[in-house]
């Protein structure tokens, strides 16, 4: 994965612990566990944390009200963003590192999220497990700060009636979930299984080695051209949160800023009129 050039008013979509370890006391570090298997991500960082990480809440910070349609994690407000990350900390142009226990699975949400607004934003290669250094216990205690409410921009996410238009004029539409739960063999947690009609299968683990690390540069570059990827594609998941792995990866081996579809098969399989396809 690419390094800054030095300049920490950008950073990379991705960067190592080595990078982390020797830029710790300019950037905020923030830790984003939530999970789907009933485990509490606040409960994970007390047990263990890298020294300062702040907890960013999926729920609450990172994500409006669930529901139908909308999905499970649809945008929060500009407010209610900027209050939680406010209330940590996380102030407006700060450099921010990123990181979870899921190789990135969760943790480039609130990546994503802040670059799209401009704000230099890393995932940390590997997450907590590839922290070698000290780990903290406890909740830390942090000043908090005014942060101003923005605007999400146009063209960063997309509706549901725009996955349809996208796919009738051609578009790509990429499925960053596991196989199984694209051909519709199982649904863990959702209505209905399947994917939206048209759409191909790019899951987000393939973007990752053995060790849960990202594969090499050559490597993604190649996955996302074989797929016809481009900054025009839209990408989904299960509720537009793992999708954000692939547009990370995507951007950080220069294929662009694809959009995502936030609602993902969580909102789409809720929506009686929407078709949906299998195998």
């Amino acid at each position: 994965m690419p390094h800054t050039d030095g300049s920490l008013t950008s950073l990379p979509p991705i960067v190592d612990v080595d990078w982390l370890s020797s830029n710790y006391d300019v950037v905020i570090v923030c830790d984003v566990r939530s999970y789907l298997d009933g485990r509490d991500g606040w409960t994970a960082y007390l047990d263990g944390h890298l020294p300062g990480a702040r907890f960013a809440d999926m729920k609450t910070v990172l994500a409006g009200d669930a529901g139908p349609i909308v999905g499970r994690h649809p945008m929060p407000d500009p407010q209610t963003f900027a209050d939680g990350l406010g209330r940590i900390g996380v102030g407006d142009g700060a450099p921010v590192v990123v990181y979870d226990d899921l190789s990135g699975m969760v943790a480039g949400r609130l990546v994503w999220m802040l670059r799209q607004l401009g704000q230099p934003a890393a995932l940390l290669d590997g997450g907590l497990q590839a922290w070698k250094g000290t780990i903290e216990r406890g909740q830390v205690a942090v000043d908090a700060v005014q942060r101003t409410p923005t605007d999400w921009p146009d063209g960063a996410f997309v509706s549901a009636d725009d996955v349809v238009d996208h796919i009738r004029a051609g578009g790509i539409v990429a499925d960053s979930r596991g196989p199984e739960r694209y051909r519709g063999e199982t649904e863990p947690v959702d209505p209905k299984a399947g994917h939206i009609p048209g759409a191909i299968n790019l899951p987000f683990a393939e973007n990752l080695g053995a060790n849960g690390r990202f594969r090499p540069d050559v490597e993604l570059r190649e996955r996302f051209e074989s797929a016809g990827l481009d900054s025009d594609a839209i990408i989904y998941c299960g509720s537009g949160v793992s999708a954000c792995n692939n547009l990370l990866a995507m951007e950080a081996v220069g294929k662009g800023r694809a959009r995502l579809f936030v609602g993902s098969w969580s909102g789409w399989s809720t929506d009686p009129d929407r078709p949906v396809a299998t195998g």
